[in-house]
């Protein structure tokens, strides 16, 4: 398999929005699938306009996709993007995030808001 070439300042900028925790939660919780904003304002015990706040510093960096449903938004790793390689390595040397999506769904508030 052929290892493509990341721009530095590109990488650069997905390392730094990986070095915080909240972020990288977010990302382990969309690995296999979207998650709405209230499923992690649930699971990370954080305001809503907190998480939107990280939401927005991911999405304006590219790394996650938001698709609307009604007043809801949904978000989902953007596996287009040129640092996908770089988050996925990271991704897969972190404990599984699923566990809380698990105990989320178990508790009855997996997406609580869907329509």
């Amino acid at each position: 398999m052929e290892t493509k070439t990341i721009d530095l300042e590109n990488a650069a900028k997905t390392l730094k929005l990986l070095g915080d925790k909240t972020r990288l939660t977010i990302l382990g919780m969309i690995k296999g699938g979207e998650c709405c904003v209230c499923e992690f304002v649930e699971v990370l015990q954080m305001s809503q306009p907190s998480i939107s706040q990280h939401l927005r510093k991911l999405r304006d960096a590219g790394l996650v996709k938001e698709r609307r449903r009604g007043q809801w938004v949904f978000y989902s790793l953007n596996e287009a993007h040129e640092t996908y390689s770089i988050i996925e390595q990271v991704l897969n040397q972190i404990p599984d995030q699923k566990d809380k999506l698990r105990a989320l769904e178990e508790a009855g508030l997996r997406i609580q808001c869907d329509i």
